[in-house]
């Protein structure tokens, strides 16, 4: 059925989506969450969790606190859930070699593909690409 394909996000999106010094891409992310929320059709991975707190938290300016960072964490943990594990790390590490990612590019798309996703949402790889039946979207162009 259109418009329930799973979407993938990736660390990007939330991290912007909550920084209040990106004042361009915060309204965007934060419109494209808005719709994944209402459709129900947003999967994250513990990778993009553990990212997003880390940057909140440490890079934001100024730091986001513990307990917000970890209250979001707690929200979107309430969405599809892929599981880093060590099968996904091997199958990541053979993603990485066969289309020229980073590992943790791979990884991301490797969850994606775990989760069933047909898309994913990163600013981090090229707009368009498909990879093995993923799309990847840039939602910043």
């Amino acid at each position: 059925m259109p418009g329930r394909d799973l979407v993938f996000v990736d660390t990007n999106v939330l991290v912007y989506a909550h920084d209040r010094s990106e004042s361009r891409k915060q309204p965007l992310a934060q419109a494209v969450l808005r719709e994944l929320w209402r459709t129900k059709t947003g999967v994250l991975s513990t990778q993009v969790l553990q990212e997003f707190y880390v940057v909140a938290t440490r890079r934001y300016d100024p730091p986001m606190s513990r307990a917000e960072a970890r209250e979001i964490v707690v929200l979107y943990a309430t969405w599809r859930l892929v599981a880093v594990d060590a099968p996904m790390i091997v199958s990541a590490s053979e993603l990485e070699e066969a289309h020229t990612l980073s590992f943790w590019d791979a990884l991301i798309v490797e969850g994606a593909q775990r989760a069933g996703a047909t898309r994913l949402l990163t600013e981090d790889m090229q707009d368009g690409r498909e990879i093995e039946g993923l799309r990847i979207e840039d939602p910043f162009r």
